[in-house]
């Protein structure tokens, strides 16, 4: 049995964690709402994009010359792009999209296609490389606060290996924020871009038409063209803010979780203590008696 010096060593130390424990929460609640913010901030901006290109697509005559719009024939090669984070200590954030990479890569390739990863945060880096795995882009150092600048430059890859043929298809797999205790893992196809976001219903093309036409200058197609790239940077930066957001609830969640079972061990321990205390002072009692009963 643990002496009561050793026991009040070890709540102490468990005492001091807990109290690293509740700062970090507070941190990771105060970014949470930030983050929540920044979201609610993003996503006018991304419906806005979708209908800016969906009516562009209307008046363009064709789409055939526009690189991130073309389906290839055959798909040889995926990029998958694994979303996770800089920092440990969020729960199962990290394993949670490091597990569905590696099962969407065993998928692909057994259905013979190559695969190549692109890796945004250090966790994915760092387990890429564990495994010995080539990366065709590493991204590292804001996946907890995201600026669109960030966002730009993983589009800007990727869509430069599609355009240059590397790559026939690209998957960003991420963590979708529902609520500080849910994320959902999600799959979503960055490229090529689907047609269907040209698409439109009956009511807007009847909206369109009370409107009556548009003169575009330059061309529909060149505005397209420019317009594309962009809607796949906010894809991106959507993205990204969701994982960042996820990544503070999961955090926030596990080092309350943390925190709890640090007051219950604490709890168990100072009643050990209480026990070992108590046998203290039952054994000094008796040996005081039976030294009592000696001199007698």
């Amino acid at each position: 049995m643990a002496s009561v010096q050793d026991l009040k060593r070890r709540v102490r130390s468990v005492k001091n964690t807990r109290k690293i424990t509740k700062a970090m929460e507070l941190v990771a609640s105060a970014r949470l709402r930030r983050a929540q913010t920044r979201i609610e901030a993003m996503r006018p901006y991304a419906e806005t994009m979708r209908e800016l290109i969906a009516g562009v697509g209307r008046a363009s005559t064709s789409v055939r010359g526009l690189p991130l719009l073309q389906q290839r024939e055959e798909e040889k090669t995926v990029a998958i792009v694994a979303l996770t984070g800089d920092r440990g200590l969020a729960g199962p954030f990290n394993a949670q999209i490091i597990r569905r990479t590696f099962s969407l890569e065993r998928q692909l390739r057994g259905e013979g296609k190559d695969v190549k990863f692109v890796a945004i945060g250090k966790k994915g880096r760092s387990t890429f490389a564990f495994r010995r795995y080539e990366t065709s882009g590493e991204y590292v150092g804001f996946t907890d606060r995201p600026e669109y600048a960030d966002a730009q430059a993983v589009a800007h890859r990727i869509g430069e290996l599609y355009t240059e043929g590397e790559i026939d298809r690209a998957v960003l797999v991420f963590n979708a924020y529902v609520s500080p205790l849910v994320q959902t893992v999600t799959e979503l196809d960055l490229l090529p871009i689907a047609a269907d976001i040209l698409e439109t219903d009956e009511e807007e093309r009847r909206d369109d038409a009370l409107r009556g036409d548009f003169i575009f200058e330059p061309e529909p197609e060149e505005i397209l063209a420019r317009l594309l790239p962009v809607y796949l940077e906010t894809q991106v930066y959507r993205a990204l803010l969701e994982s960042a957001a996820s990544e503070q609830g999961a955090r926030m969640t596990a080092m309350r979780n943390a925190s709890k079972n640090a007051g219950e061990l604490i709890d168990s321990l100072t009643l050990q203590m209480n026990r070992a205390r108590q046998a203290e002072i039952t054994q000094e009692i008796l040996e005081v008696v039976a030294g009592a009963e000696a001199l007698s």
